[in-house]
């Protein structure tokens, strides 16, 4: 099923960059363009990513750096 009919992206490659990392609709939309255009997705995109375990939101919820604590982690 197609999330953004801008661009044809599917609810699958939504869920794909969501496993390869993407957390927020603006991670998706830097992954495939997914909620930039009308905008019309970018609840569904939302709803797709829900509130799961993300190591970037998680640190973003606590206000830390994201990028330079993820390498940390790793």
């Amino acid at each position: 099923m197609y999330v953004c009919s801008c661009f044809g992206i599917t609810e699958q490659q939504v869920k794909k960059h969501a496993e390869d990392g993407a957390c927020t609709p603006r991670q998706i939309a830097s992954a495939c363009k997914a909620g930039t255009d009308c905008g019309s997705c970018v609840r569904r995109i939302q709803a797709l990513l829900g509130r799961g375990a993300c190591p970037r939101r998680e640190l973003a919820d606590r206000g830390q750096p994201l990028l330079a604590d993820l390498e940390d982690a790793a």
